[in-house]
């Protein structure tokens, strides 16, 4: 069963999806899936080539953006916010829980401009804490690293 939370009006984040859930993804209007999950990460996890195929199936753009427990990098980053400006439409973007899709959704927001305490709000009531990147989010803001 699907857990897809809503971030913003185009970008929702999920706890790992499967084949069905990409199906979900589709009949609700998903234009494109983001897989934040390295393959391999947990025994039984789907991989990240089933889902592409599942999501190009049926009409969705797909993007891989691995985030392994060592944490985010610039590359990653400037991935994310590129994804997010190339969809055609609402994006769902996954890991294991929908937390390191949502802590990189919202250092691409802070990178684009975006002020960190809306960013919070929007993750907090998706049921996200951003207190880990809080003060990424501030540097991001006050040093202009918006590119």
């Amino acid at each position: 069963m699907s857990d897809f939370r809503k971030l913003s009006g185009e970008v929702w984040a999920s706890p790992q999806i499967d084949v069905a859930d990409v199906a979900e993804a589709a009949r609700l209007g998903f234009a494109m899936i983001v897989n934040n999950r390295p393959d391999g990460e947990a025994e039984g996890q789907p991989e990240g080539g089933a889902i592409a195929r599942a999501a190009h199936e049926l009409g969705l753009a797909y993007r891989a953006i691995p985030i392994s427990h060592a944490g985010f990098s610039a590359v990653q980053i400037g991935e994310m916010r590129a994804a997010l400006e190339e969809a055609q439409g609402p994006v769902l973007a996954y890991c294991r829980s929908g937390t390191r899709s949502t802590l990189l959704w919202g250092l691409a927001q802070a990178q684009a401009g975006h002020e960190p305490e809306a960013i919070s709000e929007a993750a907090g009531a998706a049921g996200y804490d951003l207190a880990p990147i809080r003060a990424a989010m501030e540097d991001m803001l006050a040093n202009g690293t918006r590119s």
